[in-house]
């Protein structure tokens, strides 16, 4: 039976008996499982570097280059995505983009060269930023009023869950099976979240009027550019450790290669813990959940330039890294409520504002490497970034008030 077709401000769909609650929860699942399978595919390369750098036949920091490239096609396919398909119905534009995101996969799977996978991973981040936010405005217009960042954060429980789950299944067949293995397996899970979204997500219409120009209109908002500028700076810092981390784990703390895939799955925890905490606070307090994490974060990175040397404080430390992911409901909750009537290109600028994360990160951390700084100066870097998303932050709150003051004063006037 196909999924009904409603407009995307219903108010039937909050309506509390069982039933509603039910389909709320499946078509929360689907989209988690999309989830899921974009968040693999994100993160399991982190774990494979020396693989694909030794089967291609480049550094280990030039392999991360992969990471960066995603990242890039993440931060430019958003916004070209989500203007272009202003009009789409949610739930035939989610299936699209995660039908692309598994022929993406596929074909990073059959790459014959460095150049040939760059393309193909730049490529197949087209889809992530557009899915993710068109996924957290279906997520939050089917949640009771009160729970939208439980809702979102419910959405993004799958990506999350994936460094849970995804990443080390992923990691373990790439190094038994060899790298490409691991694509295959994203782009089969790819393929089963478009039959589960068709199945159970209605399709939501967007708002009335929705067009291109509208979309874009969420740019000419400051307070849109300070909180996209939180997540794309502030955030970057958990991926300037987290790219190298594998290299960090076996040259440092001097862990065995079999037991890497247990410290991914901590990481994955600490990410599935912060992301059920972080949603919970966002709902209750907004901008104090934001500016704490930005603080946490600083203070774990930091942290990690001298737990790196030992297995077990490594291991603590990469569990508490993956709890920073606390900080993205909260965000995207605040793009929500800043964005006006341009909702679908603010939500998708959250996942190219992580993205840019990602690839600034993986860059920097990349470079300190490449400068001799040694494996651990990517706790410096990720610490630097966090002090930055600090400073943004301060004034994103600054100018939230000044401009509280400036109508109160017109009012009064």
């Amino acid at each position: 039976m196909s999924s009904p077709t409603v407009a995307a401000d219903t108010p039937s769909l909050h309506t509390d008996d069982a039933t509603s609650e039910r389909r709320m929860l499946r078509a929360i699942l689907a989209l988690g499982v999309g989830g899921f399978a974009i968040g693999t595919g994100e993160f399991v390369i982190m774990g494979l570097l020396p693989e694909v750098a030794r089967n291609i036949g480049v550094s280990i920091p030039q392999a991360g280059h992969a990471i960066s490239a995603y990242a890039m096609g993440v931060v430019i396919g958003a916004p070209v995505l989500a203007v272009a398909a202003a009009g789409w119905g949610r739930r035939n534009l989610l299936m699209a983009l995660m039908l692309a995101f598994a022929i993406g996969n596929f074909a990073s799977a059959a790459a014959p060269g460095y150049g040939s996978l760059l393309l193909l991973r730049f490529v197949s981040g087209f889809p992530h930023g557009t899915f993710f936010g068109v996924a957290a405005l279906v997520a939050a217009t089917l949640a009771p009023p009160g729970r939208r960042a439980r809702a979102v954060g419910l959405v993004m429980l799958g990506l999350t869950g994936a460094t849970l789950a995804g990443v080390p299944i992923a990691a373990w067949l790439g190094q038994v099976f060899g790298w490409r293995a691991a694509f295959v397996f994203v782009a089969v899970i790819a393929l089963a979240a478009v039959g589960m979204i068709w199945r159970d997500v209605p399709n939501l219409l967007p708002t009335h009027g929705a067009s291109p120009l509208r979309e874009l209109g969420a740019l000419k908002r400051k307070q849109v550019w300070l909180t996209l500028g939180i997540g794309a700076i502030g955030f970057g810092g958990m991926f300037a450790v987290f790219s190298y981390i594998k290299p960090t784990l076996t040259e440092v703390a001097g862990m065995s290669i079999e037991h890497v895939p247990l410290v991914l799955a901590l990481f994955g925890v600490g990410m599935v813990l912060g992301n059920l905490v972080g949603s919970r606070l966002a709902d209750k307090h907004l901008m104090r959940t934001i500016g704490g994490v930005i603080v946490y974060s600083a203070v774990v990175l930091l942290a990690f330039v001298w737990t790196s040397h030992h297995w077990l404080t490594v291991s603590i430390n990469v569990l508490l890294l993956g709890t920073i992911v606390a900080i993205a409901p909260a965000l995207q909750i605040r793009l929500m409520d800043v964005a006006g009537d341009a909702q679908t290109l603010a939500a998708a600028l959250n996942h190219s504002a992580f993205n840019a994360a990602n690839a600034l990160g993986a860059w920097l951390g990349g470079v300190a490497i490449d400068a001799g700084l040694g494996w651990t100066s990517t706790g410096w870097v990720g610490a630097l970034l966090a002090v930055a998303g600090m400073g943004i932050f301060a004034w994103a709150v600054s100018d939230a008030r000044a401009r509280v003051a400036a109508r109160t004063a017109s009012v009064g006037t």
